[in-house]
């Protein structure tokens, strides 16, 4: 009879001798969007002084890399923590620099303007203008649904328009709370018929970019089997991971919390279950991110 290993570890430091590079997950891991984790941030910082790693944060923030790295300093999540940020702003950004002159239709929060500055398109509010949408989340997600966006996405599905999200997320903590994301509206555009390009996690662009900014930091290309992928999420970080032959830290206390009993002390039969459920798998797990 085969005994698996257990899934649970002590922390990050029974794994850093594995790898050389972290992708590691920001909003769920390192803060919770209201104030940061620290066991997280120095765990992160021990592997990079410690074990000589090199760590790229890895998000679906619809913003550029410089603005989320000053929303993770707000935060307390202090410099050493990390060597560079990939977004999935950044992600698109070069998608909607490659489509040249368009006039687009921002569906976000007037917070996500910074994604768009420099771009040649031209942006509209006016629906019927509209030759495509660019998608960062809900404009107000603190009071918005998607089921709000039905009737208005099912007119630009019905018009044909394509939708570029800009975050896959479906959910995010805030606090204590759950807070939609771009891709719950993503998923719903799609339901009604609408064409979405998704490119940050899950999806291949993303990871494609943090392997490369990793290969430049470590002055040399980075294997997969050396790289740890670091997240909360199962639809977006752990199967994005997965599907790129990474291996896995599964963090249990974030999004899927409630899933597993207690979150300080979750239940491992219950991660195991979920994960083959889902057809994922996880080289460890951990409640929250610590060394």
């Amino acid at each position: 009879m085969t005994v698996s290993a257990p899934l649970l570890v002590e922390g990050l430091r029974t794994l850093a001798p594995s790898y050389k590079g972290i992708l590691c997950d920001v909003w769920g891991v390192l803060h919770n969007g209201v104030s940061a984790f620290e066991g997280a941030h120095k765990a992160l910082k021990a592997f990079r002084e410690e074990a000589g790693g090199k760590v790229v944060l890895i998000t679906n923030a619809p913003r550029p890399a410089k603005q989320v790295g000053e929303m993770l300093a707000a935060l307390g999540v202090p410099e050493g923590t990390y060597d560079d940020i990939v977004t999935s702003g950044d992600v698109t950004r070069e998608v909607l620099v490659a489509q040249g002159k368009k006039t687009l239709l921002h569906i976000g929060p007037h917070r996500d303007q910074p994604l768009y500055h420099g771009l040649e398109a031209t942006f509209t509010t006016n629906d019927e203008e509209a030759e495509g949408i660019s998608c960062t989340g809900l404009e107000d997600d603190e009071v918005e649904t998607p089921d709000d966006y039905r009737d208005r996405l099912q007119k630009l599905a019905e018009r044909g328009l394509p939708m570029i999200c800009a975050n896959p997320d479906i959910v995010v903590e805030r606090g204590e709370r759950l807070i939609w994301c771009a891709g719950a509206l993503a998923r719903l555009y799609e339901d009604l018929g609408g064409e979405v390009a998704i490119l940050g996690k899950p999806h291949a662009p993303i990871y494609d970019a943090a392997m490369k900014r990793l290969a430049t930091l470590a002055g040399e290309d980075v294997a997969k089997e050396d790289v740890l992928a670091i997240g909360d999420g199962l639809p977006t970080d752990i199967r994005g991971a997965v599907s790129q032959d990474l291996d896995v830290l599964f963090i249990t206390a974030g999004i899927h919390a409630s899933d597993f009993g207690p979150s300080d002390a979750p239940d491992e039969h219950l991660i195991r279950r979920r994960l083959a459920e889902e057809g994922l798998r996880a080289r460890a797990a951990l409640p929250r991110l610590w060394w």
